[in-house]
């Protein structure tokens, strides 16, 4: 640490000639780049939440987190919302809105509309692991602890697309989180909570799979859990959505495991709860098999864009809406 300090007061008086202080910045930013990484790598814990509570962090970044079985990664935490120590394990970016179930749609159907494959890509009840931290926002993104970390509630940000990490917090159009610890009640992550099993009436009873049939609507439908805004509120979360259909939801809620009139499945409709049966057009994520509309609603962000493929009515979504990634925490 000497060393630097000389070389910054060096730097400072002018004292050294300029290749010699070009050179020497490259190779003091450098150290010291590597000094924090090494630091970083000895504060390490199976969650964000973990790392706060025994080392006392208190600064949003990247974090090295461990799984249970010893399988090392980086995700973003934020440790200041509310507390502190949310991970972020996932995130839904939608790489062309134009495109129905095609190349990118890993949070639905990868591989078109298909009756023999009602859960799609199986991404919200799989272990597969895709992207990066930092470009979270720049397209999809899936980390272990989606499913290895034991948490309690979630913390959902909308974040414009292709945004550097340390601008998310300020540059998000919505974000909050929840405080009931409802996923006690459902194995402790998302992935317990969607995942299916070979026993089909189990898995209907007491489980919530992404899978077309597998529920239906009744003047709404799926798991409404109260949320708390840490950026929005509810009008400005009823804004987001068409105008036309903003009578079949109750903003000031995220609701998980939604079916529309089709027995067609939606995973997560956020900030709002549905109360109407056409979650297409404002909840995220799917399966891989839509009876009726293919070509609207098939999607990572299903219908947000109706009125493009000539829907009646504003059923649109906010651009700004269909333009920022999901980002899902735990804690």
């Amino acid at each position: 640490m000497l060393r630097e300090t000389v070389l910054l007061s060096c730097l400072a008086l002018g004292l050294c000639a300029a290749a010699d202080c070009n050179t020497t910045t490259h190779d003091l930013h450098k150290n010291l780049n590597l000094k924090r990484h090494h630091a970083k790598m000895r504060i390490i814990g199976q969650s964000c939440k973990e790392i706060k509570d025994t080392y006392n962090v208190d600064e949003d970044g990247i974090y090295y987190l461990i799984t249970e079985s010893g399988v090392v990664y980086q995700t973003f935490c934020d440790m200041t919302t509310a507390g502190g120590g949310w991970t972020l394990v996932a995130s839904v970016h939608e790489n062309d809105i134009l495109g129905k179930c095609t190349r990118g749609d890993r949070w639905s159907s990868q591989n078109g509309d298909d009756p023999s494959k009602p859960e799609g890509d199986k991404t919200w009840a799989n272990r597969v692991i895709f992207g990066t931290a930092e470009g979270a926002t720049d397209d999809d993104y899936k980390n272990p602890g989606y499913y290895d970390i034991k948490a309690k509630d979630v913390s959902i940000w909308h974040v414009p697309n292709n945004e550097e990490p340390g601008l998310w917090s300020n540059s998000s159009i919505l974000r909050y989180h929840t405080d009931t610890h409802f996923l006690d009640k459902y194995g402790g992550n998302l992935y317990h909570l969607f995942k299916c099993c070979l026993f089909v009436i189990w898995c209907a009873l007491k489980l919530h799979p992404v899978k077309y049939g597998m529920g239906e609507c009744k003047g709404g439908s799926g798991i409404p859990i109260p949320v708390i805004y840490d950026e929005g509120d509810k009008e400005s979360t009823s804004e987001l959505y068409g105008s036309a259909v903003r009578d079949e939801f109750e903003p000031g809620f995220v609701t998980f495991s939604v079916f529309n009139s089709d027995k067609a499945p939606m995973a997560i409709c956020s900030g709002i709860k549905p109360t109407g049966c056409q979650p297409q057009y404002y909840c995220i994520g799917g399966g891989g098999y839509y009876p009726t509309g293919t070509l609207v609603l098939c999607g990572d962000f299903n219908a947000f864009d109706w009125t493009i493929f000539g829907g009646a009515g504003q059923h649109k979504a906010a651009q700004k809406m269909i333009d920022a990634s999901m980002l899902l925490f735990y804690r």
